[in-house]
C-alpha cells in the first residue's frame, strides 16, 4: 500500500499547521477542564482548615462544598442557550473571569456566608466550562480523533484534582486561602487561550457567516477537505434552520427523546456511582478508614485518588476511538462495583473489629478499593460520558440538550455533596458505599441497555442513526471497524 493510501489511517494530522491549530484547541480545552478538576478538588484538603477558622460542623461543610455544585447546575441550565447566542468562545471566557473572580472572593473571604458566594460563584464558571469546552472540542475536532480530543476533557479535569491535592499537601489546610486563590492563575490561562482561537464553525455557519466558518475550518481540517466539510455543515445547518429556532420543547421531543434520555441517564448515572463523594470528601473517608493525622489523610489523598485519577485517564484517551465508547463503560462498571463492594466490606469489618487491628486492616482496604475505583471511574464514566454527550445530540438543539444533560450531572452532583455526610452518618460508611455499588448495576444495564456506540462515526451520521431510530443492535451492526 502506497503512502497516500495509508496517512488517512494516521491519528496525528497531515498539516503541521493543522496540528498546531488542533493542539491550541485541546489546550484551551484542557485548561478549561484542569480549572474545573481543581475547584472539585481544593475543597477536599481545605475543608479542615475552614472548620478550624471558622468553627463550622458537617451541616456548614457541606452547604460549603456542595454549592459549587449548585452553581454549576444554575450555569449549565443556561450555557447552551447563551453558546448558540453568542458563540462558543465568549461563553468559555465568561468562564475564566467567573473562575478568578470566585478565586479570589474564597480567598479573601472573612466568614463562611462570604465563603459559600465565592463557592458559588466559582460554580457558575464551572457550570459554563462544563457544558461549553467538551461541545467545542466536539465540533471544532476531526472526526478520527475527535474522541481522544474530548476525551482531554476529562483528562484534565483529573489533572486539575491532582493539583489541587498536591498544592493542599504541600501548603497545609491551615493555607486554604492561599490553595483557593491559586486556581486565579490557571483561570488567566485560560482566557489567554481562548482568545488566541477560531470560533466553531458551526457557529459561523448558523450566523450566515460562511467565510468565517471555512476561516475557522482551515485551521483544523486538511486543505483538500475544507470545502467538502464545510459543504456537510453547511447542509446540515441549513436542515436545521428551515424547521425554524429550537425550543426547549423540542429538546423534549419525541425525535430527540431516545438521545436525550442516554445523555441525561449517563450524567447522573457518573455522579449516583460515587465519584464526588469520593473526590470531595476524601480525607473525611481516610479519617473514618482510621488515617487519623492531617499529613496521612493528604498523603492518601494525593496518591490513591488524585494520581490513580489522571494516570487511568491516559487508557481513555487512547483507546476510546480505537475499542469504543460501550466497552469502556461496561469494563469501568465492573471494576467500580467490585471495588466500592470492597470499601463497603472494609468499612463493615471496622465496625465489627475489636482491636486496633481491625482499623489497620480497613485503612488497607479502603486505599486499594479506591484506586481500583478511581482508575475504573478515570477511563470510563469520566471521560466517555462527556464524549457521548457531546456526539449525541442534533445540532439544532445540541446547545439546549447539553445543557440540561449537564444540569442533570449537576444536580446528581448536588445532592451527593450536599447528603453525602449526613447519609454515612446515618446508615453507616459500609451501607452508603453499597449503595453506590448497587448504582454501578443499574449503571450497567443502562448502557447494555439504551447506549448507542458511535465511535468512528461523524456527528451527521450520528444524527442519521437516530432519525432511523435504530436499534442498539442496528448501531452495533453498522459501527465502522477498529
Amino acid at each position: 500500500m502506497s503512502t497516500e493510501e495509508s496517512a488517512p489511517q494516521v491519528d496525528r494530522p497531515r498539516s503541521k499547521s493543522v496540528f498546531r491549530w488542533i493542539l491550541l484547541i485541546a489546550l484551551v480545552t484542557f485548561s478549561a477542564g484542569s480549572l474545573f478538576g481543581y475547584d472539585q478538588g481544593v475543597i477536599a484538603g481545605a475543608l479542615k482548615g475552614i472548620g478550624n477558622s471558622f468553627q463550622v460542623g458537617d451541616g456548614a461543610k457541606q452547604i460549603i462544598t456542595s454549592w459549587v455544585t449548585l452553581g454549576a447546575l444554575v450555569a449549565a441550565l443556561v450555557a447552551g442557550t447563551s453558546a448558540d447566542r453568542f458563540g462558543r468562545r465568549p461563553v468559555l471566557l465568561a468562564a475564566g473571569l467567573l473562575f478568578i473572580a470566585g478565586a479570589i472572593i474564597q480567598a479573601v473571604t472573612p466568614g463562611v456566608e462570604i465563603l459559600v458566594l465565592g463557592r458559588l460563584i466559582t460554580g457558575f464558571g464551572i457550570g459554563f466550562a462544563s457544558v461549553i469546552a467538551p461541545l467545542y472540542a466536539a465540533e471544532m475536532a476531526p472526526q478520527r480523533i475527535r474522541g481522544r480530543i474530548v476525551s482531554t476533557y476529562q483528562l484534565s479535569i483529573t489533572f486539575g484534582i491532582l493539583l489541587a491535592y498536591l498544592v493542599s499537601d504541600l501548603l497545609g489546610s491551615a493555607e486554604w486561602r492561599t490553595v483557593f486563590l491559586l486556581a486565579a492563575i490557571p483561570g488567566v490561562l485560560l482566557l489567554i487561550g481562548v482568545m488566541l482561537t477560531p470560533e466553531s464553525s458551526r457557529w459561523y455557519i448558523k450566523m450566515g457567516r460562511k467565510d468565517k466558518a471555512r476561516e475557522s475550518l482551515s485551521k483544523v481540517t486538511e486543505p483538500g477537505d475544507v470545502e467538502k466539510e464545510l459543504s456537510d455543515v453547511e447542509a446540515q445547518v441549513n436542515a436545521e434552520a428551515a424547521e425554524g429556532e429550537a425550543s426547549w420543547s423540542e429538546v423534549f421531543s419525541p425525535r430527540v427523546r431516545k438521545a436525550l434520555i442516554v445523555g441525561v441517564g449517563l450524567a447522573i448515572f457518573q455522579q449516583i456511582t460515587g465519584i464526588n463523594a469520593i473526590i470531595y470528601y476524601a480525607d473525611t473517608i481516610f479519617d473514618s478508614a482510621g488515617l487519623v493525622s492531617t499529613e496521612s489523610q493528604a498523603k492518601a489523598t494525593l496518591y490513591c485518588v488524585g494520581l490513580a485519577n489522571v494516570v487511568a485517564t491516559f487508557i481513555a484517551v487512547a483507546y476510546i476511538d480505537r475499542f469504543g465508547r460501550r466497552p469502556l463503560l461496561f469494563i469501568g462498571l465492573i471494576g467500580m462495583f467490585v471495588s466500592l463492594c470492597a470499601v463497603a466490606v472494609g468499612f463493615a469489618t471496622q465496625s465489627t473489629a475489636d482491636t486496633g487491628a481491625g482499623t489497620s486492616i480497613v485503612g488497607i482496604i479502603t486505599m486499594v478499593g479506591l484506586v481500583v475505583f478511581i482508575a475504573s471511574f478515570a477511563f470510563s464514566l469520566g471521560p466517555v460520558v462527556w464524549t457521548i454527550i457531546s456526539e449525541i445530540y442534533p445540532g439544532r438543539v445540541r446547545g439546549k440538550a447539553v445543557s440540561f444533560a449537564t444540569a442533570a450531572n449537576w444536580g446528581a452532583a448536588f445532592l451527593v455533596a450536599e447528603f453525602f455526610l449526613t447519609l454515612t452518618s446515618g446508615i453507616g460508611e459500609s451501607a452508603t458505599f453499597f449503595l453506590f455499588a448497587a448504582m454501578c448495576v443499574l449503571g450497567f444495564i443502562f448502557v447494555w441497555r439504551y447506549v448507542p456506540e458511535t465511535r468512528g462515526r461523524s456527528l451527521e451520521e450520528i444524527q442519521e442513526m437516530w432519525n432511523k431510530g435504530g436499534s442498539i443492535k442496528s448501531w452495533e451492526e453498522t459501527a465502522p471497524k477498529p
